[in-house]
């Protein structure tokens, strides 16, 4: 009989396309595995991470978008055996691919569903054009792990906007591992930046910066800390996505609503030529 001891793995949180550990040097014991515990540090952090790949990803062309979220679906993909020996449901990991590659097929898409030329009465074009709103903080929802991170991640991404995620603090380890998938992808560093641990301690500092421009609360299942959370919001104005209810059916066909929440609407105005 072996008398070796096994290295436990210690999963770490991902800000700007790296691996730190939190800078509290604090962690939890999840499955057997230590998890790193982010602090509000951290959490500011990762929205300068954000901050500086807005530029760069939202300048991409639609296309690029896409074609990077598919390679994302592929590395997926290739990961299902490690997503299932975590606890997570082969069928639940093959719906997250699928719904990879359903958003990847809306990037070059809902600019003409969502913009297009407006009527006017005068002699001008009017055109109206979607823009990513910058920066969104998410809480991921708790279940179902993997696929509920993905549905909240790929809506706000695909469209040109970068996300700070909290991650469920009873199920980080799907969590990180897509991280290990984003950072082995095309993704530039910075565009997905995950935080695990508790959601009460790194959200609020979330919801109340001055440099996010949006925020989803679909995880959050306290009612209280949701109100608290929005009040903060409103400090400069930040876009929120209230709770998703106990009973939301992530398998079921997303629509577009996520997309079209998290961008904002450019209008032009343009005479006509003589």
């Amino acid at each position: 009989m072996s008398e070796r001891v096994a290295v436990r793995k210690t999963y770490k949180l991902f800000i700007g396309g790296k691996f730190p550990r939190s800078e509290s040097g604090r962690s939890y014991l999840v499955q057997d595995a230590n998890v790193s515990l982010a602090s509000r540090k951290d959490a500011r952090d990762a929205v300068v991470a954000a901050r500086a790949a807005v530029k760069g990803w939202a300048g991409a062309t639609a296309y690029n978008r896409g074609q990077i979220l598919y390679r994302v679906a592929e590395m997926l993909e290739g990961r299902r055996e490690q997503f299932v020996a975590l606890g997570v449901p082969g069928d639940e990991v093959d719906a997250a691919v699928d719904r990879w590659v359903w958003y990847a097929g809306w990037a070059d898409k809902l600019p003409q569903v969502y913009g297009g030329a407006n009527p006017v009465a005068g002699p001008y074009f009017n055109l109206s054009a979607p823009e990513p709103t910058g920066v969104v903080a998410v809480v991921a929802p708790e279940f179902p792990a993997l696929l509920g991170l993905v549905s909240v991640i790929a809506p706000a991404i695909v469209t040109g906007n970068t996300v700070v995620v909290a991650t469920s603090p009873t199920q980080p380890l799907a969590a990180v591992t897509l991280a290990e998938v984003l950072a082995t992808s095309d993704l530039p560093g910075g565009v997905v930046n995950l935080l695990t641990g508790r959601i009460a301690e790194t959200v609020p500092a979330l919801a109340a910066h001055m440099d996010v421009n949006a925020i989803d609360l679909t995880g959050v299942t306290d009612a209280e800390l949701a109100v608290e959370l929005e009040v903060k919001a409103a400090q400069n104005l930040k876009r929120v996505l209230r709770p998703a209810p106990a009973d939301h059916d992530w398998s079921a066909d997303p629509g577009i609503t996520r997309m079209t929440t998290l961008l904002e609407t450019k209008t032009v105005w343009h005479p006509k030529g003589v």
